[in-house]
Parts: C-alpha cells; structure tokens; sequence
C-alpha cells in the first residue's frame, strides 16, 4: 500500500483558538486521526505526519524555512511514495513556487494544502482538503510535480495565487489550466507536460537584501526608486507594472535607472499587476524601451513565482547572462514567454 508522508509547517489547518486569536498548535496528528476516524468511508492511504519546529504562522514564514522543508523531504524521499506539505495559506503560493524551483525534476509528487477554517472548526474546509491531497498524493494520473490541492482542484504550484480572503475556494491559476478536479470522480484535464527526474536537494543561500519589488503606481516616488535600484546589495528586482508590462517614463530617468541596475548586474523582471494575461514589452513606446534597458519580459509568470524564482536562483549562485537565461525560460512550467 502506498505511503505518504505529510510535513506540518503551521496555518490555519492545525490552529486552535486563543484569547489573541488563531495561533499554531502542535498535536495535529492525534487531531486528525480523531476526525477521520469518524467516518471510515475515505479509504485514504496509510500516512505520517511529522511537524516542523517551531510551527508558525505562514505570515511569518521566510525563504529559510524552504530550505527546512526541503532537507525533511530529502531525509525521506526514499520511504515515502508522495508528499503533502500542511501550510498557511497566505504564503502557500510562495512555498509552493520557491520548491518547484528548487527541487526541480521530481519522480514524486509534492502537494501543498491548508485551509481557511481550522480542523474541528464550524464549518471548517480542513478535512475536506487534507482528505482530497491525501487522495491526489496515490492517484497513478497525479503529476510528479509540486502542486496545490485546494477546494476540490489541484494547480501547479508555481501556478497558483491565493484569490480570495474569505471564500472556501480561496486559490486559482488564472494563467494556466487546474492539474484536476475533484468531483463525483478524479478528472485530470490534461497530462503534466514537466519531465520527472531524481529532486535536487541542495539548500539555497538566504540574502534578504537581494531580491525586491518595485510596484509601479499612479503617483510613485521617482526618487525612492531610483534609491532602491541604486542599492549595492540588490540583485534581482521584479517589477510590478501596468497592463502588458506598462511603466511611467519620468521624462527617462526610470528607464535610465533601470538600465544602470543592469549595467551593474542586477536581474530585472517585468511581471504585469493584471490577474490574467502576460507582459508584452514592446506593445507600446514605454514598454519597448524596456528592453534596451535590459528589463527581462516575464510573460505571465505571478508575483510570487516571480520572487521565489529570483529567490531560487540567485541563492543557486547564477548570475550573469547564465540568471537571465533562466528568467527567460520556463524553468518548470511557471510562465508562457513571449519572445523579447
């Protein structure tokens, strides 16, 4: 019978309440167990569940905690025939995005799953989406990937987004097809196009100064963004802009800034503010210039899969023309180029 191995960083799923609110609780387990044995109907695989310490709040989750999750996959890849990660869903599609990158190939299946009402809570979606990765986690039509089970719906990982705050069907893919469909039956649309391969294991290293976003909005600083693409520990930058990759010129001087940053090897990424559709560098004047400073298009990649990839492969130590490659590539599926 096929085991899974389900890895608890903290969220929502396994909180309890607390005179401040909702706070993570160790004892997911014995919490779990006691719920599904309720019902003996799921027929779920045999599983285990091994909690991260400490357990936090997703908010507070940072890119080392993704090198934690990685070295506890690794030190049981061999045991175990897929993987659940329990975490918090506000920087579910982060964690989700920042593994795809840095385990890259995978002969297993990585999903990620929380909920938006804790286990054992009126009305809580909980056991539902546990039930539902646990499922997906020994489907034979599963992808090898890391993915997303949510709501009845499974999305590539580096896909997702997290589109709503109170609704149960809080996360989506608008960019990219759902991996599945859990209703009256399993239904896999489409097969997973990603090759399978043997993980990469190898921790990133962790700078906090090295990657930044700079949102573009009516009424910005000039000022604050040239001092933030000035900084000397900057190394990759995603710019947040409008429509298909639109920024305000300031009569050049952020063009001209932008195109010093490059000069001076920092990474830069255009990833679009619209939820659907993909960044066109040269669909009108002010984006077009863009590519003479150097500013990579980042087709429809996300936000988050646009920092996590920056993340990934600047803590990889690409640089160069060998980092721009990379962020004009489909590395795992995140994004559909155009050609810049």
């Amino acid at each position: 019978m096929p085991r899974v191995l389900m890895l608890y960083t903290g969220g929502t799923v396994g909180m309890q309440p607390s005179p401040q609110g909702y706070v993570p609780s160790a004892g997911l387990a014995e919490r779990l167990a006691a719920h599904l044995a309720l019902d003996d109907s799921y027929r779920l695989p045999t599983f285990d569940v091994i909690e991260m310490q400490p357990l936090m709040d997703s908010a507070e989750l940072m890119p080392a905690a993704w090198n934690r999750l990685v070295a506890l996959l690794e030190s049981h890849w061999a045991h175990y025939d897929a993987f659940v990660v329990l975490h918090g869903t506000d920087t579910m599609a982060y964690s989700a995005a920042a593994l795809s990158f840095m385990l890259g190939a995978l002969n297993k299946p990585v999903i990620f799953t929380g909920s938006q009402i804790p286990l054992g809570e009126p009305r809580s979606d909980a056991l539902n989406n546990v039930v539902s990765a646990l499922q997906l986690a020994v489907h034979p039509a599963t992808p090898c990937e890391v993915s997303l089970a949510f709501h009845d719906r499974l999305l590539r990982g580096n896909r997702a987004r997290k589109v709503r705050t109170q609704g149960l069907d809080a996360f989506d893919s608008p960019n990219f097809p759902w991996l599945a469909e859990l209703g009256i039956s399993l239904r896999f649309p489409q097969p997973s196009a990603l090759l399978s391969g043997i993980p990469n294991f190898a921790p990133i290293t962790v700078d906090d100064e090295a990657v930044a976003v700079l949102p573009l909005y009516p009424g910005m600083s000039l000022r604050r963004a040239k001092a933030l693409l000035a900084d000397e520990s900057l190394k990759g930058l995603v710019l947040y802009s409008y429509g298909v990759g639109n920024p305000p010129s300031f009569a050049g001087e952020l063009l001209d800034a932008l195109k010093a940053a490059n000069e001076r090897g920092v990474a830069l990424l255009n990833v679009t503010q619209c939820a659907q559709g993909e960044v066109v560098q040269g669909a009108y004047a002010t984006g077009a210039a863009l590519n003479q400073a150097g500013v990579i298009a980042g087709g429809d990649i996300t936000l988050e899969a646009a920092l996590a990839k920056l993340n990934v492969l600047l803590g990889r130590g690409l640089s160069g023309l060998a980092l721009r490659h990379c962020l004009k590539s489909a590395v795992r599926g995140e994004c559909r180029h155009t050609d810049q």
